[in-house]
């Protein structure tokens, strides 16, 4: 059976997958032949229309809405894609929060916020995914690459996603014997809202120049590593992080 063959069979969750690099790798995925169940929080238009998108081009998705901290509602997430499809192959966990502030000047109740979005999140995506996963299946949480450049003004950020990434291997390890696989994809500098917003002209000239590669990445370079990981070509992968940052040190 070829791979596309056996991505017809196979379903993906992504959370996170109305916007940037969840909705690019909710595109990558429905493009090969996943069932997609597209997660969001509050972008229902948007969810909406990535669902259509994909049923124009004759692939099969689902939106539902899902705060990823919340325990009953991600569990009704998952609900959804074994209801309407049968299963789950695939969990992508690209929801996030961004909060930038010096140590110093931090406003606790944002940390709050954001920990509740990217750690306790993180851990509630991959509860519900350790439990009901398929044999056979692959896990992807997002981290960042800020967690190894360790940038002044991304403490509080840097911190939730390297609790992310702390999470991965013990996971991988305490699934052994399912065949599933548990990575973190660490992005680098990429052109997406969240990492745009706020930055003037310089900023992101700066930052575009700091690869080798001297560009900012895209959403479809980190989606195509996301694919890779998801399918049976990136299956030997498993309790790595993976730095998709462009040659960043």
């Amino acid at each position: 059976m070829s791979t596309q063959e056996t991505a017809k069979s196979r379903v993906a969750i992504v959370t996170g997958g109305s916007r940037g690099i969840g909705r690019e790798t909710v595109s990558r995925l429905a493009a090969d032949g996943y069932a997609v169940v597209v997660g969001y929080a509050g972008n229902r238009d948007l969810a909406e229309a990535a669902v259509k998108e994909i049923a124009a081009a004759g692939g099969r998705a689902v939106a539902v809405r899902a705060d990823v901290a919340d325990e009953q509602q991600v569990a009704a997430l998952f609900d959804t894609a074994e209801a309407e499809y049968g299963g789950i192959d695939v969990v992508v966990h690209a929801a996030g929060r961004m909060y930038l502030a010096p140590v110093a000047d931090l406003d606790l109740t944002e940390l709050d916020a954001l920990h509740r979005t990217n750690i306790r999140g993180t851990f509630v995506v991959a509860q519900q995914s350790a439990r009901r996963i398929r044999d056979g299946g692959a896990i992807v949480t997002f981290s960042t690459s800020v967690v190894g450049l360790a940038l002044p003004g991304y403490g509080a950020y840097s911190a939730s996603k390297g609790a992310a990434e702390a999470l991965t291997m013990i996971l991988a390890r305490e699934l052994r014997g399912r065949d599933v696989t548990v990575n973190t994809v660490a992005p680098g500098p990429t052109a997406t809202d969240l990492f745009l917003e706020g930055k003037d002209e310089e900023t992101v000239a700066r930052l575009a120049a700091q690869p080798p590669l001297e560009r900012l990445g895209t959403p479809a370079d980190i989606a195509n590593v996301v694919a890779f990981l998801a399918s049976p070509a990136g299956h030997w992968v498993n309790g790595q992080v993976i730095r998709a940052n462009g040659g960043i040190v």
